[in-house]
């Protein structure tokens, strides 16, 4: 277990018959109790396993109160394990292209804060959007921030002269696209290009904030 790295290790005759899971936790609570035994089995616990077609939600509360969880196929046979190391994993990944969007967000809210009156914010309403109320940033849309920045006049109180406006707009629609294909949980997910459009624009934005703080 120390030299591959594993926190739980099943104990399976065949491929179908668990006998137990033997585990960090196991072996230290048994030698607490003066187990001097040489034998797997004295250090053996009941183990926790989960259908392979289960929904990931109904086995997040085995893997969290057990660290694991076995993945029985549809052969009846063991097929792996899920530990609480994969859950962050997976959690990262789906969580991650939400982070980088808000971080967009609140870096673009940054740059046109204070820089416009509420009517030039309304104005930038999409045109089935018009009932709405908009009076402050933070009630802006992307496809707003996107017609308030479409301005040359707006664009240039930005002070972003070095920083070419038709592409810095692209981006941001691209990002806008990113963010609804994301929302509505396409069965597919993210794309990897989409990540690395996401982390391309966040680090540009972070740049630019520097520049703005010196």
């Amino acid at each position: 277990m120390m030299l591959h790295n594993f926190s739980q290790l099943p104990i399976i005759q065949g491929k179908r018959e668990v006998k137990g899971i033997i585990s960090w936790y196991s072996i230290g609570f048994r030698k607490l109790a003066d187990n001097s035994s040489n034998v797997v089995r004295d250090y053996m616990e009941p183990h926790q396993e989960i259908k392979v077609d289960a929904s990931l939600f109904d086995a997040i509360p085995l893997i969290v109160n057990h660290q694991y969880v076995l993945v029985r196929d549809t052969q009846n046979k063991i097929s792996g394990i899920v530990t609480t190391s994969d859950l962050s994993l997976q959690f990262g990944q789906l969580s991650e292209p939400f982070l980088f969007v808000g971080e967009v967000e609140n870096h673009i809210r940054g740059l046109i804060d204070g820089k416009f009156t509420a009517d030039e914010l309304a104005s930038c309403r999409a045109p089935s959007d018009e009932e709405r109320e908009v009076e402050r940033i933070d009630e802006l849309t992307f496809g707003a921030y996107q017609r308030l920045l479409e301005n040359p006049e707006h664009w240039h109180r930005l002070a972003l002269t070095a920083m070419d406006r038709r592409g810095f707009i692209e981006q941001l629609d691209d990002v806008r696209q990113i963010r609804n294909r994301g929302m509505h949980f396409e069965p597919d997910g993210l794309e990897e290009e989409d990540l690395r459009t996401l982390r391309r624009f966040v680090e540009l934005l972070r740049k630019l904030q520097k520049l703005n703080e010196t």
